[in-house]
């Protein structure tokens, strides 16, 4: 299954025409939105050709500012958006993805903070965090609650209690994700920051991961301390998001990538560098967090792209700029805050030159890693590179050990040589399949995605009705025993209904209600293992009945075609006798009457 697959390139641009001339490739950038200052630097640095109102014509590239359906019914070139994207990064959907993989594979997923959604997990919430102080009279948490469609920081705050969630009764109106606060953060200068690191996705099918070289750190422009009921109000003191801290006196905006309120993210792991901190482990540590996340979005991914871009009809081929925010603990561990579906590409900031009157200023930071991100992007995904030039992907066969550079600016390797154009040395890096060998074990729910989209039913639909959940039991052989088709009819029911309330939309198992019923099964089938090992063998045993009946089928249908054939072939040699013998035993007849006329003349 082809998934939205971008067509890479690393050549000057362009694309074949007749006589060996190329013309320049075409971006659409009527929707680009807060990008295009960057965007447009980028597209005259490679040469090509802008189409800021867009065209009539199909362009090679559509550069959209917030989702993938911003223009409809592209059936060519390439969108700078996956469908579903801007829907799985929301906190809720995120943390409801990060934990599912939490729960096959603890260990690999801990580096996200212990979350909760709200409303539907308050009593939750509130029962957990009771039995932990019951248990630990000393322990004093620290929460952030965070609004699922907030951006920006806005409306986020910190509580000590679960009593102090905003809402009648502790129940908020705005569906939120309630996280552990990061108690122990590094800090430099004193202050608390975080990463913003850049992500490219040119593939999902196969799976095609890169990381920019470079990223944003955003200072908080407050002293750090420690959390208490004092200061937890002080949120230049402890959120580190830009559009927050701008508002600050102390910020500063700066010419230089190592000083002031934004920084580069090369600039601060070399301080750390100086001081003698692992920062190649520590980029290590970051790069699997990255990979780690994408595979768990990969699924619900796939079911939107089953639906926007169906198999067998026209449609574009995508990629997409992702934005992960990470925070560096003291000893080095990354964490993940979130992920942004449209980071900002902003290469300029506002400035107040008196009381209430701005004006926008270039941030030379923002400039040399922004445009340096689209500028490489556009380059990895530019159509009117030649066959020759195209690398084919690793196998698992030949890929390297998990091992990855820390950005150039901290590295001392010879940089990778300009392209044509005078063109500096790309800023992305791969990483996957560069090194799936550690992480291909954790895609394990794709292939349970496989089934849930196999039995949908109705094509182009992301739920799967009581019907399609009986094929899918009856198929793959799952009931016998204490296990009844009218056992699988309840396990519907039930978590379909549970799962339609907390989501407040229309009936049906959505897929995170399909993986709670097929774990459900994998403990009840393989009991004695650890939930990955019963998952997996579930898989196995899935895949082995379907394969099966898929063989019979195909046996069934090759019997089917010869006796056709046969048939066919009997029925044309009937004919065949049929038409010729008459004309044989005619011929013979009126021979006779001759003979018999010559007799007797």
């Amino acid at each position: 299954m082809s998934v939205c697959r971008g067509q890479r390139a690393l050549s000057n641009g362009g694309q074949e025409e007749r006589g060996g001339r190329r013309r320049p490739v075409t971006v659409d950038s009527s929707k680009a939105k807060t990008s295009l200052e960057a965007l447009r630097i980028s597209i005259k640095q490679l040469k090509w050709k802008e189409f800021p109102l867009g065209r009539r014509l199909p362009c090679d590239i559509y550069w959209h500012g917030a989702s993938f359906y911003e223009t409809e019914n592209i059936s060519f070139g390439q969108v700078n958006k996956f469908p579903g994207m801007a829907e799985m990064v929301r906190k809720i959907n995120l943390s409801r993805a990060l934990r599912t993989l939490r729960e096959l594979y603890p260990q690999e997923y801990d580096y996200y903070p212990q979350s909760w959604i709200l409303p539907e997990e308050y009593h939750t919430f509130t029962a957990e965090v009771r039995m932990a102080r019951d248990s630990d009279p000393s322990w004093k948490p620290i929460f952030i609650v965070k609004p699922d469609g907030g951006c920006q920081g806005d409306g986020i705050y910190l509580i000590k209690d679960p009593c102090e969630v905003r809402g009648v009764g502790g129940l908020q109106s705005r569906p939120a994700v309630v996280q552990e606060y990061v108690r122990k953060p590094l800090l430099i200068d004193k202050l608390k920051f975080d990463m913003r690191l850049y992500v490219v996705l040119t593939s999902l099918e196969p799976l095609e991961i890169y990381i920019s070289h470079d990223g944003l750190s955003r200072f908080c422009t407050e002293p750090y301390q420690q959390p208490t009921h004092k200061n937890l109000h002080r949120s230049y003191m402890h959120l580190t998001n830009y559009s927050l801290n701008i508002h600050s006196g102390n910020f500063i905006h700066s010419d230089s990538a190592h000083t002031g309120s934004k920084r580069t993210v090369s600039s601060v792991l070399c301080r750390l560098l100086a001081k003698g901190m692992d920062i190649k482990k520590v980029w290590s540590d970051i790069t699997a967090l990255v990979i780690k996340t994408v595979i768990s979005l990969l699924p619900e991914l796939k079911v939107y792209h089953q639906v926007d871009i169906p198999a067998g009809k026209p449609g574009p081929s995508c990629f997409q700029i992702l934005g992960f925010d990470v925070l560096l603990l003291k000893n080095l561990k990354p964490v993940l805050l979130e992920v942004n579906a449209n980071p900002s590409m902003k290469i300029e900031h506002e400035q107040e030159l008196l009381p209430g009157v701005y004006e926008n200023v270039p941030s030379p930071v923002d400039e040399e890693v922004k445009v340096a991100v689209i500028r490489d992007t556009l380059r990895l995904v530019d159509p009117g590179r030649r066959r020759s030039s195209q690398k084919p992907s690793p196998s698992l066969d030949t890929m390297t050990d998990f091992h990855t550079e820390p950005p150039d600016a901290c590295n001392t390797d010879t940089p990778t040589r300009p392209e044509k154009q005078n063109l500096p040395p790309l800023c992305l890096k791969q990483v996957y399949p560069k090194y799936a060998r550690k992480f291909c074990h954790l895609r394990i729910l794709e292939r349970v995605t496989t089934l849930f989209i196999r039995f949908l039913g109705v094509k182009g639909s992301m739920r799967m009705g009581p019907t399609g959940f009986r094929t899918f039991i009856r198929s793959c052989k799952l009931s016998g025993g204490s296990f009844s088709m009218a056992s699988g009819d309840i396990l519907y029911i039930d978590i379909t209904r549970r799962w339609s309330n907390l989501e407040h939309r229309e009936s049906g198992m959505c897929l995170q209600a399909f993986f709670e019923a097929f774990f459900h099964l994998a403990r009840r089938r393989y009991k004695g293992l650890v939930l990955h090992e019963q998952v997996q063998s579930l898989v196995e045993f899935c895949y082995s009945q379907l394969d099966s009946m898929d063989e019979k089928r195909l046996l069934c249908s090759r019997a089917l075609v010869e006796r056709g054939r046969q048939f066919t072939t009997s029925r044309r040699t009937d004919v065949h006798v049929t038409s010729y013998t008459p004309l044989v035993n005619c011929s013979n007849a009126s021979c006779k009457l001759t003979d018999y006329k010559l007799q007797h003349s």
